[in-house]
């Protein structure tokens, strides 16, 4: 019999007020398109990765003013255990809590597995798997003290099925599921949850120069690259965007998704369904 009180869900508007989210690989693509979401519904937010600081302190200020929250960044890199430990206890210093995290934080390299750089296999398997290792092990006490968390793991279509060329890509990702299922078993009694979400093509600024050079290359048109070439697996024949990932994360992050965690979810139109 299930005797706990019922969930009081929070405001539709803002229902991530008074939380605390460092969103890892967020100053630019996907992750900032989560963090501006996060912002949007009431969170302070901790953004993360390279870039220049002239333009992440304007982004960091003009998600501050536009939604009302407070905001901070690190410089922390994901391939370092120590960095990425400084960053959790300086977000904790900074706020006091941390509510949600979201390990975001990724690199990619394509090459044959024969001809696969190991320095590069190590680089992507430190920043694309290890790094949520790291982030997860270090947030998570503070996240049993305050009996809430929320623990979003961006994996890819790519943690679910593979692709030739991709080794240490598909490998990480689908370590990635295995560690949101891990993470998800051990600290559910804590509501704490955790889940993995798994994007196939998003349309990025990387993306779309992806398909300009391809035009290029094939001497194709760009709606022909889109269809044929990015997006031949994708039944939906259309990206992803990262209004739809903030969408998701958001959702995650609240207390409406307590029930939801150790899962894997798609956001590829279809790709995964063959």
């Amino acid at each position: 019999m299930n005797t706990q009180a019922p969930i009081q869900l929070e405001h539709a508007a803002r229902p991530l007020e008074g939380r605390v989210s460092l969103v890892t690989g967020s100053t630019s693509g996907i992750g900032l398109g989560i963090a501006r979401a996060l912002a949007a519904a009431g969170s302070a937010v901790v953004l993360n990765g390279f870039g220049k600081p002239e333009d992440i302190a304007e982004t960091q200020a003009r998600i501050g003013s536009e939604f009302g929250v407070r905001m901070r960044y690190s410089g922390a890199d994901m391939s370092k255990a120590t960095a990425i430990a400084e960053m959790i206890a300086t977000t904790l210093d900074a706020f006091g809590r941390l509510d949600v995290l979201v390990n975001n934080a990724g690199i990619q390299h394509v090459a044959p597995l024969e001809q696969f750089p190991a320095e590069k296999w190590d680089a992507i398997l430190a920043i694309n798997l290890s790094s949520a290792f790291h982030t997860t092990r270090a947030a998570l006490p503070a996240m049993r003290q305050q009996n809430f968390g929320r623990i979003i793991n961006i994996a890819s279509a790519h943690g679910l099925v593979a692709s030739p060329f991709k080794a240490a890509y598909v490998a990480a990702k689908h370590g990635m599921i295995g560690l949101t299922k891990v993470t998800a078993l051990e600290a559910a009694e804590a509501n704490i949850t955790c889940n993995a979400v798994c994007p196939g093509y998003v349309y990025t600024p990387l993306v779309e120069a992806q398909i300009a050079g391809q035009a290029r290359a094939h001497g194709i048109p760009r709606d022909e690259v889109i269809r044929d070439v990015l997006l031949a697996q994708q039944p939906n024949k259309r990206f992803a965007t990262v209004e739809e990932l903030g969408a998701l994360s958001v959702f995650l992050a609240s207390d409406a998704a307590a029930s939801i965690t150790g899962t894997a979810l798609p956001v590829d139109g279809g790709w995964t369904a063959h």
